[in-house]
């Protein structure tokens, strides 16, 4: 089949096996690519004895995977900018296979550090241009749920992945929950060949036009919202264990699933995220703003309470509702520079996710509870909404 052949009457792209194959080729990349991420978080003290460090040392893997998507994001975009976009997606695949193989066989801290930094570099330009090939085959009103479906992938990571590699990697090493990883991203490849639709590379693009998108005030200042806008439920997230159990009183093997709960909370705010942006995008961004300052300050005020908790964080991985939001809306004002505008979003994601966590340690050492970090999130959540404002009057008067 060529590639005309496959663009419909209506310009929109036709799988060669139907649309939903399609997309969930790109949410099992999703899935395997969230799973790495979060999963070495829960492993933390294995990694530290193998690697022979201290567990705050073991942190840097944390902040290696993330430094490699706020890198590796732009720069793949930039890049592979001219590349077909599928084409784009089995090389970002391949560079993940390569991290995660790189990091079942580390030895010592510096080869794991490496091997953490390698494999985040494909995370932010895979649900970038993921989120690209989603659009691309369906119609504009029904854009960002299908990015929000795309996005699913990491919100199931929560659910299922990351308990069951977690569950891998304590029972038979965690050398195996790498390559438990690995072996999920070359099934993924393989399915993304045969389901995914070949699209024809933009011979207009190029890196100029796609670093142009950082001369945009309204791309920047979108990238803003994003960077501070999740670094409430970081803050939260990054603490939830002694907020758990030391302030709630839960037990220790309840945490898990507590963030099982959490990840429900995440799936069900993607599907709904989508559907409220596809109705009306910029009122859903400033509602779903406001819904997590609302639930992050009851985070901070029932957080030693147990069904009011379960109840509060189930609705916080609601607030997820904000990526698909994001992602279109980033898309409409990214112009000619669509892959780095999409790619941009999820760095800024992962600069959430530092400042989150150095803010809610930094309170929580001056003295703050474990539920403080509530009222930390709470702060970013309301600076998103100012930065919001401001780039909505940004858009108007331009």
């Amino acid at each position: 089949m060529s590639e005309n052949s496959m663009i419909g009457a209506d310009g929109r792209i036709r799988p060669p096996l139907g649309l939903l194959p399609a997309m969930l080729a790109l949410g099992a990349g999703g899935l395997c690519i969230g799973t790495g991420e979060f999963a070495p978080m829960s492993l933390l003290p294995d990694l530290a004895q193998g690697t022979d460090v201290s567990i705050p040392a073991a942190g840097g893997y944390i902040s290696a995977y993330a430094a490699g998507v706020v890198i590796g994001a732009p720069a793949i975009a930039v890049l592979g900018a001219r590349l077909p976009r599928k084409i784009l997606l089995l090389i970002l695949l391949m560079i993940a296979m390569v991290g995660y193989a790189f990091s079942a066989m580390a030895w010592n801290a510096p080869s794991m550090l490496t091997a953490r930094f390698l494999s985040g570099m494909p995370h932010g330009a895979w649900y970038g241009v993921s989120a690209l090939v989603a659009a691309s085959m369906v119609s504009p009103q029904h854009r960002a749920r299908y990015i929000g479906y795309v996005m699913l992938g990491l919100a199931v990571a929560n659910v299922a992945g990351v308990p069951l590699v977690t569950w891998v990697g304590q029972v038979l090493g965690w050398r195996m929950s790498f390559w438990g990883v690995f072996a999920g991203l070359v099934l993924t490849a393989a399915i993304v060949s045969l389901c995914v639709p070949s699209i024809a590379a933009d011979g207009t693009a190029s890196p100029v036009k796609e670093l142009g998108a950082l001369r945009s005030p309204q791309i920047l200042m979108t990238f803003a919202v994003a960077s501070v806008s999740f670094a409430g439920m970081f803050a939260v997230y990054s603490f939830i264990t002694p907020a758990l159990t030391e302030m709630a009183g839960f037990s220790l093997s309840a945490v898990p699933w507590i963030l099982i709960l959490w990840g429900a909370g995440m799936v069900a705010g993607n599907i709904i995220g989508g559907r409220l942006a596809d109705r009306a995008l910029i009122p859903s961004i400033f509602g779903i703003i406001i819904w997590n300052v609302v639930f992050l300050v009851l985070f901070s005020l029932t957080g030693s309470l147990q069904l009011p908790t379960l109840m509060v964080l189930f609705l916080l991985g609601g607030g997820f509702a904000l990526v698909p939001a994001l992602q279109s809306h980033m898309m409409d004002i990214a112009g000619e520079a669509q892959t780095l505008a999409s790619s941009l979003t999820h760095s800024a994601f992962n600069i959430s996710n530092a400042l989150g966590a150095a803010a809610g340690g930094l309170v929580i050492a001056s003295g703050g509870s474990w539920i403080s970090t509530g009222w930390v999130g709470a702060g970013f959540s309301l600076l998103a909404l100012i930065l919001m404002s401001l780039s909505v009057y940004i858009t108007r008067r331009s």
